[in-house]
């Protein structure tokens, strides 16, 4: 066995723990969500992470519409329809219609809506801020080589879930051969 294949395979074996911890964190996030929104006094909010991230989606570019929202998250505007009207029938947004074009709905924050966003926005600071001091062990050549890592996976993966599994795998063989070379 090449001397890289272990490193490979323990890296294989890391990347599907950090998989199954990250499933893990997102119930961990919303429990901490949960426990900030009751130390800000914030009664009402969405139970779910998608809700969540809707409402700062809309919040960072209201007024938006659902083409728009669906384009930042990367989710169907049938997923954005279903989020967006359960958060209307909960009164975190509202709807409108420019005067220009009565067709197109867009959606802002009502204040309930503006307190999660605020709540949310806290929330990612600390995230933020846990995850910066996780890095600050690395050099910059290796936070380079991580940031390498992490994009070539992205790519990966969003060439799987767009169905050119093929392509992607493809891509992979090419690069393992150019870097053996």
């Amino acid at each position: 066995m090449d001397p890289s294949e272990g490193i490979k395979k323990l890296l294989y074996d890391r990347f599907l723990h950090f998989s199954h911890l990250t499933e893990q964190l997102f119930t961990a996030e919303i429990d901490e969500f949960t426990e900030l929104a009751r130390t800000q006094e914030l009664n009402s909010f969405p139970k779910n992470l998608t809700g969540i991230h809707v409402i700062d989606c809309i919040g960072n570019h209201e007024p938006i519409n659902h083409t728009s929202i669906a384009e930042k998250m990367n989710l169907s505007k049938a997923s954005i329809t279903k989020v967006s009207t359960k958060l209307h029938e909960e009164g975190f947004i509202k709807r409108s219609q420019m005067n220009d074009n009565k067709k197109e709905i867009y959606f802002s924050l009502t204040s309930k809506g503006r307190q999660v966003f605020e709540v949310h926005a806290m929330m990612h600071q600390i995230i933020e801020r846990r995850f910066f001091d996780v890095l600050n062990v690395f050099s910059e050549s290796e936070l380079q080589a991580v940031l390498k890592f992490f994009q070539t996976v992205i790519d990966q993966k969003k060439n799987i879930i767009n169905g050119n599994r093929r392509d992607a795998d493809v891509k992979t063989q090419n690069k393992n051969r150019n870097t053996t070379m």
